[in-house]
């Protein structure tokens, strides 16, 4: 039997790439291009595989991800082929928190923002209701989910349970040392550490 493929995924800006420190640091190999490099938005680096965006058509390079972890935005995770268990560790953010980091890093890359962040808190929780219920459907995926502002404020009752969800050996004592509160920087109104 195939060991199950540990995936962290989420909405974008959701704390995917500070969980992918999490289990690196832990003791998970980190699967990553690194073409994506680290900057202001996310010092600690994106932790991106650009092979992860083509899914729908090419699933060959999931074999060689057994045994580690890789990120895979929320929106992708329709596509995964179910001759595979995965066990996923689903980010959730408070969403005002998402657009406003989303906006930041939009500002400093000259793009322009689509719709108004009405328009994208509607899509982004439909989106969120969609997959939460396709993922209850299937047999092959686990799920824990880890709300990022929880994370951040209360690491160690979450790194706990991790080692037992992953079915890994992990450090948690090196995962506590990720969790770096002063990068908690696009905090809801009234969300305090």
């Amino acid at each position: 039997m195939k060991e199950p493929l540990i995936i962290v995924s989420g909405l974008p800006r959701s704390g995917t790439s500070v969980m992918m420190q999490i289990l690196e640091a832990g003791g998970i190999s980190s699967v990553t291009d690194n073409l994506r490099s680290a900057d202001i938005d996310n010092p600690k680096g994106y932790y991106e595989f650009e092979k992860v965006k083509q899914i729908k058509e090419d699933s060959s390079w999931l074999k060689e991800t057994e045994g580690k972890v890789f990120k895979m935005v929320s929106m992708l995770l329709f596509y995964l082929p179910s001759d595979y268990n995965y066990k996923i560790i689903f980010m959730r953010r408070n969403l005002e928190e998402i657009l406003r980091s989303e906006h930041k890093m939009l500002d400093r890359l000259g793009k322009e923002r689509g719709a108004s962040d009405e328009e994208m808190s509607m899509l982004f929780n439909k989106h969120l209701g969609h997959i939460q219920s396709w993922l209850k459907q299937q047999d092959n995926i686990e799920v824990e989910y880890v709300w990022y502002n929880e994370l951040m404020k209360n690491p160690q009752p979450i790194l706990n349970e991790l080692p037992a969800f992953t079915g890994k050996k992990l450090d948690i004592d090196a995962m506590m040392k990720v969790i770096d509160p002063s990068l908690y920087r696009n905090k809801a109104v009234g969300e305090n550490l």
